[in-house]
């Protein structure tokens, strides 16, 4: 098996940031009402910014695959092109349409040779599963390099109008036209931006470079009912009927496309699965705690920080919060393009330096799933 190494990583984040106070005034309000849980979710996840790819009238000024294209691009230069690129691996959970799929509509854009495609498509752990694919892809000498790569382009699913239907529904039932939590939760959650990663079988000849060690991700979908979902609604079983079998008036009644989220589920689940996961693979890997440097956790939302930390210091596997980075305030939850702009920015900072050990962690509500990766700094 041969060793791989990440020598490049790139991020596209579109517009200027965007401060709480202005988020309302583009993604609108619905029925012409303010969000009454938008300052009680802000206080939580402690976002002070985040990036839309949309103008301050809510038109959109990217697509997703734009914003992908545009990091992949950012890895080549004529010392390296893009003539090289062998395999590229994109993760999202917001494609631009359902087919053709995301990997694909990126090499469009990229107008680069042919070259292998793969495309994950769930929650932030699909950005992982590109990683890993990549990772896995050198490691057995199918290809000599491979880019990755996580983007989202939440934004335009969170648009007011995109809810209106609803709430004329509501209204011509005599109920009052507020969309449920579930749905509005998210809404002052999410964020947009690409991030990308080079992944080749030798290290740079110049600079640092990072040995990715071993990439784990499991399901827990088996033991536990859907909580983070779209194109879906829930039935009281905890059972899901998917927008095929529903009809056109039915989307619009329910914002079936909407992102929702069942926060009691996720309150319950996400810490303990996840914290139990990293037990195991502290003991499967025979890691000493004592000489990880960087603990890189995607949080959705700071309310998960201590939470994990007291779950993880319980289970006898902590790690100091002095060795957490996390970049959520500054870039916000970017779903399965946070793990890389984690790794981007301290490796395009400076932060890293060589012998440093570093810990990915990212966790996926969708229905459970979580990754971790050990990478060293070389």
């Amino acid at each position: 098996m041969k060793e791989v190494y990440i020598t490049r990583l790139s991020k596209f984040l579109p517009n200027k940031p965007v401060e709480n106070d202005e988020m309302e005034s583009i993604l609108g309000m619905v029925d012409g009402k303010a969000s009454r849980a938008r300052l009680k979710i802000l206080g939580n996840n402690k976002i002070k910014t985040r990036y839309y790819s949309l103008d301050k009238e809510g038109n959109s000024t990217h697509s997703n695959a734009e914003m992908t294209a545009t990091a992949v691009n950012a890895l080549f230069d004529e010392k390296y092109p893009i003539s090289n690129l062998q395999l590229l691996a994109c993760g999202t959970t917001s494609p631009d349409q359902l087919l053709p799929n995301h990997a694909a509509m990126v090499h469009g854009l990229l107008k680069c040779q042919p070259v292998e495609l793969i495309a994950a498509t769930g929650a932030c752990a699909a950005g992982m599963q590109a990683f890993k694919y990549a990772w896995m892809s050198i490691r057995c000498g199918n290809t000599s390099n491979a880019v990755s790569t996580g983007s989202e382009k939440f934004s335009a699913w969170m648009l007011a109008q995109k809810f209106q239907p609803e709430a004329e529904n509501l209204k011509s039932l005599d109920e009052n036209p507020i969309i449920a939590f579930e749905k509005d939760f998210l809404r002052w959650m999410l964020s947009d931006g690409a991030s990308a990663a080079l992944f080749q079988d030798k290290p740079n000849e110049e600079g640092l470079s990072l040995r990715v060690d071993w990439v784990e991700i499991l399901s827990y979908a088996n033991d536990l009912e859907t909580c983070m979902y779209a194109g879906a609604i829930k039935n009281t079983d905890g059972s899901t009927k998917g927008w095929i079998d529903m009809t056109p008036e039915e989307w619009a009644q329910h914002s079936v496309f909407s992102f929702k989220q069942d926060t009691r589920l996720l309150g319950k689940n996400i810490v303990p699965s996840g914290a139990q996961m990293w037990k195991e693979l502290v003991e499967r890997h025979n890691i000493n705690l004592d000489e990880v440097d960087f603990f890189l956790p995607h949080l959705s939302s700071e309310f998960f920080r201590l939470k994990i930390d007291e779950e993880i210091t319980r289970l006898g596997v902590h790690i100091p919060l002095e060795k957490w980075f996390t970049n959520l305030a500054n870039v916000g939850n970017v779903g399965t393009a946070s793990p890389y702009l984690m790794l981007e920015e301290l490796m395009n900072t400076g932060r890293f330096k060589k012998g440093q050990k570093v810990i990915m962690m990212v966790p996926e509500s969708a229905r459970f799933s979580y990754a971790y990766a050990q990478i060293t700094v070389v």
